[in-house]
């Protein structure tokens, strides 16, 4: 959904729309959509900046980092984007730390459907985890842990650290 400045009403501009987006679209590789994303974006122009406010809601399917079983995940995040026009962006090195999050648009024309995708992308954890406690797998027998205890018994040694066994004796005596 292309959006000409030029065009935009004065009193600026609500979409509420849902997107269907190809998962492969995800910077995140497995993850799934399970909904479509819902938006509500709000577009005014004030002289050649550009407001963005909008909403997105959707839920994804993830693999959990440790443990490896898909788990839903599910986003409602709220965001507020000031675009410049692609001019201004030869200038961006004079801005102060306050503008750096503005963006810039060009042949004056924004793309809404990337700025709604953009924003899913950035909810995304780091690394996609189930639940914050999640214990991942067994490293013997590969059991999820969190569906109950498997009665493998790992006692291996680094031997990386015997040599800090010695600080451990002196502090009994």
């Amino acid at each position: 959904m292309i959006i000409d400045i030029d065009k935009l009403p004065k009193d600026g501009l609500e979409l509420r729309r849902n997107f269907d987006f190809p998962s492969l679209d995800l910077v995140e590789e497995d993850a799934v959509f399970l909904q479509p994303v819902q938006t509500e974006v709000s577009i005014k122009r004030v002289d050649e900046e550009v407001w963005i406010k909008g909403r997105v809601k959707t839920v994804l399917s993830f693999i959990c980092g440790r443990c490896l079983a898909p788990f839903e995940f599910p986003v409602d995040s709220k965001f507020d984007l000031v675009f410049l026009p692609e001019e201004m962006q030869e200038l961006k090195e004079e801005f102060d730390d306050q503008d750096a999050d503005r963006l810039f648009y060009q042949s004056r024309r924004i793309d809404v459907r990337e700025v709604i995708l953009e924003q899913l992308n950035l909810t995304f954890p780091a690394r996609p985890l189930c639940s914050p406690g999640c214990e991942g797998l067994c490293a013997v027998c590969g059991k999820i842990r969190r569906e109950g205890a498997c009665g493998c018994q790992v006692k291996e040694k680094d031997a990386r650290l015997e040599p800090l066994k010695i600080l451990r004796k002196d502090k009994r005596k």
